[in-house]
């Protein structure tokens, strides 16, 4: 393999040794965190850094607590793949409300870990554990374990009715935002739990085929048109006392949010099933009774909030998202009154922060970041990390952790609320390249794009480009985070001109930008790709536009494989990697909140679907598709593979056994290189 894919695969790309998943406790003095012992080594263990003293500790050693790693649960399994994680060891982790105490599953076993205790230690428990999470005080761990919500000390606390308790359902988890499905009560000592009921959907089916000897895997999977998992919300009380917090589910079946606000008030975020309508409702755990806090509607879909929306301040006042008129800026409003205007997109809200509100937003470039100060009587905005890159931050009683992620490479800077610094360990691989791409925005919609070029090219020679390309919404593509550049500047410097182009319908613009692909996928990206790819090819004239190969995976993979059908005179080549082809068989949440009911709006499904488009290909196609991807089935794959087949056109696919939609263990680098001789065969 070549060195850099070996070196990318080896640290799974370069993220092994770096410190991740923190959380402050105890009032903001500790910063607990995730990492593994050097740049190859995938296991994650469990550190604290004490800034009393500015010690770091080793709490939780995944090796020294099991000497053989065991095989995940499928239900964590599953889990992990909702929230893309893919570290070995300790994965994530739980605290205590006092900070002192964390609980993790570790190959199903559950463990609790006391600061300045003794050391982690195992906890017996009913079965595989999922999703442990301590009370208060540590004295009480809740988990799940064979669909069953337990508590230790204690048992089971969910019913035995066929239904499955503390777990999000896939479409919360892979859509909606929402990866959990128990909350302690403030209090320690009432459980608010999700239980869904699944019996209505329909099974999907995974055979390894490298292996015909091991038994098919299946799981439910809500199909868009078809039923939906069944959610409740129900508050279960230590003397057994069961109560169902009541809304209108049967007309805002999706809970995308949920969590107590204080011992009396929990609050809720629902949705109608094409997001067209979202409530925000306050219940009385007492009771189940629930009030209407707000109300958002909007004709085409409505993204309900931001990370750490909804929150209820220290002073009472409500954080939520809203839209500045006319889709021109995400805004942060407290109480329904916006506090930001069309010059700043908020993504996220961190907290409360020295009096004021610390957000994370976007103010010069949709490609950067900044960590701003927010008054929150005011609306003045103060710089906490600004310039070129990425800021982020976590932030607890006047401690501040600001990770900036620049081309410069990633800093982290802990600073506690009397001043003092700290800077938590990062043992991952130097990043090989300083790429600086070239940003820019063309047509008249102001298209974010990103061009890399061989470190080694010579102004005036003409490259092949390579369009590497996701396009969908959801996800942006063009960002100052320097780790997302490196591959780009391998597939350069073998000879390509790399371009990046985020086409309306992504994030990070503005809702207006990302809602305009509202039921048009296909025509609305491609517009935009071919154009923006246009403006590109005159600002810089070394682009060979008659030499274009596109390459993604997801939707990145569908719109690699619609550009070679659909526009041939175009692109010259394409790799399709998990491409959803056809979005009757894609999930409810995600596919009907841009496309609607397929029943309602059959000639929209029909469009975006690219199995009829089969007959039309005449470029190079090369498909690929992980056998274990639970997300986007491999039949999307193998139905437009049959459609190409029928039509006598020639493609190629390849199949990749027991891999799911992440490819992980080096699989991405394992691919590249097909990937690299099947482009360069199509386009030099």
């Amino acid at each position: 393999m070549d060195a850099f894919l070996a070196l990318s695969a080896d640290t799974a790309r370069f993220s092994y040794g770096a410190p991740r998943a923190f959380a402050f406790g105890d009032g903001g003095r500790l910063l607990y965190f995730l990492r593994s012992s050097g740049p190859t080594d995938p296991f994650d263990s469990l550190h604290v850094l004490d800034t009393a003293t500015g010690t770091e500790t080793l709490l939780a050693d995944p090796r020294a607590l099991s000497t053989e790693p065991g095989e995940l649960p499928v239900a964590e399994r599953r889990l992990r793949e909702r929230i893309r994680l893919v570290a070995a060891g300790i994965g994530s982790y739980a605290l205590s409300g006092d900070g002192l105490h964390a609980a993790f599953a570790l190959y199903g076993r559950l463990h609790q870990v006391t600061f300045g205790g003794a050391g982690a230690r195992e906890i017996p428990a009913a079965g595989p554990v999922v999703d442990p999470r301590p009370n208060a005080d540590g004295s009480r761990i809740a988990y799940v374990a064979d669909d069953a919500l337990y508590v230790s000390p204690g048992g089971r606390v969910s019913p035995d009715d066929g239904a499955r308790w503390g777990l999000a359902e896939f479409a919360a988890a892979e859509e909606l935002g929402r990866s959990r499905g128990h909350w302690w009560s403030p209090d320690g000592v009432t459980l608010l739990a999700a239980r869904v009921d699944e019996t209505g959907l329909q099974r999907r089916y995974f055979a390894d085929p490298a292996h015909p000897g091991r038994p098919a895997e299946d799981f439910a999977y809500p199909e868009a048109g078809g039923p939906n998992a069944d959610v409740q919300l129900w508050v279960l009380s230590p003397d057994g006392r069961r109560v169902r917090l009541d809304w209108d589910a049967e007309t805002h079946p999706y809970v995308s949010d949920a969590g107590w606000e204080g011992e009396g008030e929990i609050l809720l975020t629902v949705q109608d099933r094409l997001q067209q309508n979202v409530l925000l409702l306050s219940a009385d755990p007492a009771t189940g009774a629930t009030r209407e806090l707000s109300r958002t509607s909007h004709p085409r879909w409505v993204d309900p909030m931001f990370p750490g929306t909804p929150a209820r301040l220290s002073d009472g006042r409500l954080a939520t998202a809203a839209e500045t008129p006319g889709g021109a800026a995400c805004s942060l409003a407290l109480d329904g009154v916006r506090l930001t205007g069309d010059e700043v997109q908020v993504r996220r809200l961190v907290g409360e922060h020295q009096g004021g509100l610390l957000i994370e937003a976007g103010l010069r470039d949709p490609a950067e970041q900044q960590v701003l100060l927010l008054d929150p009587d005011t609306g003045k905005l103060t710089p906490v990390a600004d310039g070129p890159g990425v800021h982020s931050a976590v932030a607890s009683a006047g401690a501040l952790l600001l990770t900036s992620a620049g081309p410069d490479g990633i800093r982290r800077t802990l600073t506690t609320a009397d001043g003092r610094s700290f800077t938590p360990a990062d043992l991952s691989e130097p990043l090989p390249y300083r790429v600086t791409p070239v940003l820019g925005r063309v047509t008249e919609h102001a298209l974010p794009t990103a061009l890399v070029l061989p470190r080694n090219h010579v102004p005036g020679r003409r490259l092949p480009v390579l369009l590497q390309v996701y396009g969908g919404p959801g996800f942006q593509d063009v960002c100052l985070e320097p780790r997302r550049w490196q591959h780009r500047q391998w597939w350069a410097d073998q000879g390509f001109a790399v371009v990046t182009i985020d086409n309306r319908g992504t994030p990070y613009v503005s809702p207006a930008f990302t809602q305009a692909m509202y039921r048009n996928f296909s025509e609305v990206t491609l517009e935009d790709q071919v154009a923006g790819l246009r403006a590109l090819g005159e600002r810089h004239p070394d682009l060979d536009l008659d030499r274009v190969g596109v390459k993604g995976w997801s939707y990145g993979g569908y719109l690699a494989a619609a550009a070679v059908l659909r526009r041939p005179e175009v692109f010259h080549a394409a790799v399709a990697g998990a491409p959803p082809t056809d979005f009757r068989h894609y999930d409810t949440a995600y596919t009907e909140r841009y496309l609607g009911l397929p029943q309602e709006n059959p000639e929209v499904y029909e469009r975006e679907s690219l199995i009829g488009d089969a007959p039309a290909l005449r470029r190079p196609l090369l498909l690929i598709h992980g056998l274990a991807d639970d997300n986007v089935h491999p039949s999307h794959t193998l139905r437009l593979s049959q459609a190409l087949t029928d039509a006598g056109r020639p493609h190629q696919v390849l199949a990749l056994p027991g891999v799911t939609h992440m490819t992980p263990d080096g699989m991405y680098e394992k691919v590249a290189a097909q990937e690299l001789a099947f482009l360069k065969a199509a386009l030099h």
